[in-house]
C-alpha cells in the first residue's frame, strides 16, 4: 500500500499556486514540490491532489493496477467531491481526478485536519516561497 499526502498553498494577491506531495511506502518517504496553474486555493487543491496521483503513477512505472493508496487531503471539497463523484463548480477537475485514481486497483480517500497534513502543507508552502 501507498499513502499519498497532498497540500495546496496560493498567493491570494498574485494568484501563484504550489503544490506539496509526500508519498510514504515501505517506511520511506518521497517528497516532492510542484508549481500548479495559477488560480484560486480551491482550484489548487485540486491541482495538488492530480499533481500528487501522477507523481504516483510516475513512480510506479505504469504498474498502479495492482496498488491500493490512501491518500490524504486536508481540502474538504477535495474529499467531497472524490466521494460524490460531484463538485458544481470543478467538476472537470473532479472527473480528472476520478480517472487518475481509477487506475489503481484501489483509493481511500481521507479528509484530515490541517495539523495531520504538516509534511504536505510544509512542502506546498516551499514551493510557493520558491515560486514567487
Amino acid at each position: 500500500m501507498y499513502t499519498l499526502y497532498t497540500d495546496a498553498a496560493t498567493n491570494n494577491e498574485t494568484l501563484h499556486s504550489a503544490a506539496g506531495i509526500l508519498i510514504v511506502h515501505a517506511g520511506k518517504q518521497q517528497q516532492l514540490r510542484a508549481s500548479l496553474p495559477n488560480s484560486d486555493n480551491h482550484h489548487a487543491e485540486f491541482h495538488a491532489a492530480l499533481a500528487g496521483f501522477d507523481a504516483l503513477l510516475k513512480l510506479l512505472n505504469g504498474t498502479a493496477n495492482n496498488v491500493t493508496v490512501q491518500y490524504f487531503t486536508d481540502s474538504k471539497i477535495v474529499a467531497d467531491s472524490v466521494k460524490k463523484s460531484y463538485a458544481k463548480h470543478y467538476q472537470k477537475l473532479v472527473d480528472e481526478l476520478l480517472a487518475k485514481q481509477a487506475e489503481f486497483s484501489l483509493v481511500i480517500t481521507q479528509w484530515v485536519p490541517e495539523k495531520q497534513n504538516q509534511g504536505a502543507h510544509n512542502l506546498a508552502q516551499q514551493a510557493l516561497h520558491e515560486r514567487d
